[in-house]
């Protein structure tokens, strides 16, 4: 017996063994293979023993579960409007204001005889007793709004609150136990996963169609006020507080698709339809929707305070690429340059100061203002954030408590100076000594981009102008700026040197 124990033990043993060296003969010879391998055949066994650790928040490829569960909690949102406005605008109650929304109305000759006219979007239930999300420019100004309900049932809906900065509306119908959509979380939403949109697209009834997500955090400038050249007022230029982060999409929509469902193949609400990118009026592959979880702050907003509160970091900032980088004095190409700080506001406080380079909040990457835009949106006055900044090489960690939008308000006038700043619609960088000598000037900033609508734009004053002084002050950064337009409580007087080397003057009143 002893004699049988023994010579299994040594079978064993000489398999372990015999089974090792095998084993390291193996990898020898695949090292070996490896390394005579091709290009493809390398990928074949990089990515068979590199699984992706990406995760999303899609669910199967087969939509028709998806599409069967959304399809009756999106609605059909039917809107009628004053004659007034069809004398005054033809039959497009917004006029040239979204004229890359969905749901925009055809013109038409003014005829005061005509019926009232209409219009129509979509609308996602979000509550079994009647709570629908659509966009603002589905329900703004309409006299009359009706819902009708995949079951063909026709209920009239009341405005419980509307939103231009997001572009988004709560609308309520007096009804239970409806089908609604489930939220989902933006925030997990990757590119390149399928997606369904929802809606009722041109004259069509309830339209289903697929597609990927293309891109994520947009800024497309729709929602930026528009102003009409002819009539603009320098006294009142219109605030711009808008946020724009969209999902972009290549699922098929069209207008009337505003307001409708953008959901995950879990059939999780991920965003709320809004725009698209046309020459023509129609699909022609982009298509852009509002984050969930924006929207879902913004409804709760409605519900619990009647309006939209919305927190401040008080900052201002541009966004660092390869080709401004070294105007700066960075390496950095990635994150969020900060170009000054509001005086008693959440960042000021906390010890932010021009030159820093925002990084993360809340611990999540912060590569664009749009992103940082989103995050924001999402919050209220009086939240706690966490700013991680890069600062002198090293990484540095502020907390801020949000603030309101009352802003600061300048020493003699009562005006808010970061209104007075954001009312120019231009962002500056300071001057290198080769552009210095370039244009003959001492002092400057250079213009680095220019907002639609605002004085810049209307004044025809160009990107690259550079700007020598406000109101007889000479600057050289962007704390100068603010400062110098402090400096006058009813005019801003503009000097400086256009990119092709005129000198020019501006002045315009502040109200």
């Amino acid at each position: 017996m002893n004699r049988n124990v023994k010579k299994i033990g040594i079978t064993l043993l000489t398999a372990i063994v015999g089974g090792a060296v095998a084993i390291g003969a193996y990898k020898i010879l695949e090292t070996n293979s490896i390394s005579g391998m091709s290009l493809a055949e390398r990928q074949k066994v990089y990515f068979a023993n590199n699984p992706s650790e990406i995760t999303s928040s899609t669910g199967a490829v087969d939509f028709t579960q998806a599409a069967a569960s959304v399809s009756p909690g999106v609605v059909h949102v039917r809107t009628t409007y004053s004659k007034s406005m069809a004398q005054n605008g033809g039959n497009d109650p917004f006029g040239d204001m979204f004229e890359d929304f969905f749901g925009r109305r055809q013109r038409s000759t003014p005829n005061p005889n005509a019926p009232a006219p209409m219009g129509k979007g979509s609308g996602v239930i979000v509550t079994s007793d009647g709570y629908i999300m659509t966009n603002n420019h589905v329900v703004e100004d309409a006299e009359k709004i009706e819902v009708i309900l995949s079951d063909k049932r026709v209920l009239s809906a009341k405005v419980i609150g509307r939103d231009k900065n997001t572009d988004l509306a709560l609308i309520k119908i007096e009804a239970s136990e409806l089908p609604i959509v489930k939220l989902g979380n933006s925030d997990n939403v990757k590119v390149g996963e399928w997606v369904l949109a929802v809606g009722y697209p041109l004259t069509l009834e309830s339209t289903v169609t697929a597609g990927i997500v293309s891109a994520k955090s947009r800024q497309i400038g729709i929602l930026a006020p528009q102003i009409d050249r002819n009539n603009f007022d320098p006294n009142n230029p219109p605030p711009n507080s808008s946020i724009e982060s969209f999902i972009q999409t290549d699922a098929v929509i069209n207008r009337g698709n505003s307001g409708g469902a953008l959901v995950n193949t879990n059939g999780e609400l991920i965003g709320i339809n809004s725009a698209i990118a046309s020459q023509s009026g129609t699909y022609e592959g982009y298509g852009f929707a509002i984050p969930v979880n924006l929207a879902k702050k913004v409804m709760d907003d409605f519900l619990k305070y009647g309006e939209v509160k919305r927190g401040y970091i008080g900052v201002t900032f541009q966004e660092l690429n390869f080709d401004n980088a070294e105007q700066l004095g960075t390496k950095e190409i990635e994150g969020l340059y900060v170009n000054s700080t509001v005086e008693g506001g959440a960042a000021a406080i906390a010890g932010l100061k021009k030159g820093d380079i925002i990084k993360r909040l809340n611990n999540n990457d912060i590569t664009s203002s749009a992103s940082l835009q989103e995050k924001i949106g999402t919050m209220r006055p009086g939240d706690k954030v966490s700013l991680t900044v890069l600062r002198d090489g090293k990484m540095k960690d502020f907390n801020l408590i949000l603030k309101g939008d009352t802003g600061t308000k300048l020493a003699n006038s009562g005006k808010e100076v970061t209104e007075v700043a954001n009312s120019l619609g231009a962002t500056f960088n300071t001057l290198n000594d080769a552009t210095k000598k370039k244009y003959g000037v001492a002092n400057g900033v250079v213009v680095t981009s220019i907002t639609a609508g605002k004085v810049f734009d209307m004044y025809e004053i160009p990107k690259g102008t550079i700007i020598t002084s406000i109101n007889g002050k000479g600057v050289n950064d962007n704390d100068q700026v603010m400062a110098a337009l402090k400096q006058n409580s009813s005019m801003v007087d503009l000097r400086g040197v256009t990119p092709d080397g005129s000198t020019f003057r501006v002045t315009f009143p502040v109200k």
